[in-house]
C-alpha cells in the first residue's frame, strides 16, 4: 500500500495538471474563435466562386476551346497527389487519428496507382515517412495561422505538374470544422476540377427561396474567362482546406482538454478517498498500539 507521502505527491502532481489541461482549454478556445471568423469569412468567397465558374461553364458549353483547358482533362488515374492537412502539434484527441485513418483506407483501396504525398502539418510528416511513403514536400509551422500565399505556392506546383501530366488526380484530405463536438473529414478531389452545375431558372423563380439567377455579360470569351477562374478554384480549395482544419484542431483540442481537466477532477478525488484510508488505518493502528502498551504496563 502506498504511503501518505506517496499520495500526496500523487495528489499534487495530478492538481499540476489539471492546472494545466484548464489553461491550454482556455487558450484553445480563445485561438478558436479567431480561426473560425477567419474559416466563415472564406466560405461565401468559395460559393460566389463556384457560382460564377457555373456560369462561365454555361456560357462556354459549346466552345470547344474550352473543352480542351488543361485542368478539365481526366486521365486514368496512374500518378495520384495527395495533399494530407493534419496539425502540427498533439493533444488534440482523435483529430489526427482519424484524419489518418481515412488517408490510410484512401491510399489501401488505390494501391495500383503510384500516390505521392504532399504534407501541410508536422504529425502528417511523421506519420507518413515513418510508414515510408514518397513525400514531395512537407509544410510545418504554416497551419497556426494559414496564408493565401502558403495555399497558392503548394496549388501552383500542383497545377504545373497537372499541365505537364505528372499527375493524373490531386486530392485533398483534412479536417472541416463544422462545430465543436461534430469534426468532419473530407477527402475531395480537387484535380481535374469538377465543375460545379449551374443553378436552374426555375429555382430562382420559386418564392424567394435559394439565390437569384444572374445572366453575365462577359467581355472577352467565357473559355478564355474559364481558364484564369480554373487555377483560382483550386487556390481557394487548398487555402479554405488549411482555414478549416486550424478551426478543427483548435475545437478538438479544447474539447480534449475539458475532458483531461475532467478526468484529472476523477483522479483527484479518488486519491482523495485513498489517502483519507489509509490516514484512518494508520490513526487506527497507533490507537491499538497506544492500547496494547497501556495493557501489558
Amino acid at each position: 500500500m502506498p504511503s501518505l507521502i506517496d499520495i500526496r505527491r500523487r495528489i499534487r502532481s495530478v492538481k499540476n495538471t489539471q492546472q494545466i489541461t484548464k489553461a491550454m482549454k482556455m487558450v484553445s478556445a480563445a485561438k478558436l474563435r479567431r480561426a473560425q471568423e477567419r474559416a466563415v469569412a472564406s466560405r461565401p468567397y468559395a460559393e460566389m466562386m463556384a457560382r460564377i465558374l457555373a456560369n462561365a461553364t454555361a456560357a462556354a458549353a459549346n466552345d470547344e476551346e474550352a473543352t480542351h483547358l488543361p485542368l478539365l482533362q481526366i486521365r486514368e488515374e496512374k500518378k495520384m497527389q495527395l495533399i494530407v492537412v493534419s496539425s502540427d502539434r498533439g493533444l488534440a484527441g482523435p483529430f489526427n487519428a482519424n484524419l489518418f485513418r481515412h488517408t490510410q483506407r484512401f491510399l489501401d483501396e488505390r494501391k495500383d496507382a503510384r500516390i505521392t504525398i504532399e504534407t501541410v502539418g508536422r504529425k502528417g510528416r511523421d506519420y507518413f515517412r515513418k510508414r515510408g511513403y514518397e513525400l514531395t514536400g512537407e509544410h510545418i509551422g504554416i497551419i497556426e495561422r494559414p496564408k493565401f500565399d502558403e495555399a497558392k505556392e503548394i496549388a501552383d506546383r500542383m497545377i504545373d505538374a497537372y499541365r505537364k501530366a505528372d499527375l493524373d488526380a490531386l486530392y485533398i484530405a483534412t479536417n472541416e470544422f463544422k462545430s465543436v463536438m461534430a469534426p468532419n473529414i473530407v477527402l475531395k478531389k480537387l484535380l481535374p476540377v469538377e465543375l460545379p452545375k449551374e443553378e436552374k431558372k426555375e429555382q430562382a423563380q420559386g418564392e424567394g427561396n435559394g439565390p437569384q439567377q444572374i445572366n453575365y455579360i462577359y467581355e472577352q470569351p467565357p473559355a478564355e474567362l474559364l481558364g484564369e477562374l480554373l487555377p483560382r478554384y483550386v487556390e481557394m480549395g487548398i487555402y479554405r482546406a488549411m482555414l478549416e482544419s486550424s478551426s478543427a484542431e483548435h475545437a478538438a483540442r479544447m474539447s480534449a482538454m475539458d475532458t483531461a481537466s475532467s478526468n484529472a477532477g476523477d483522479v483527484i478525488q479518488t486519491l482523495t478517498l485513498n489517502l483519507n484510508r489509509v490516514r484512518q488505518a494508520s490513526i487506527t493502528r497507533e490507537i491499538i498500539e497506544i492500547v496494547s502498551g497501556a495493557a501489558a504496563l
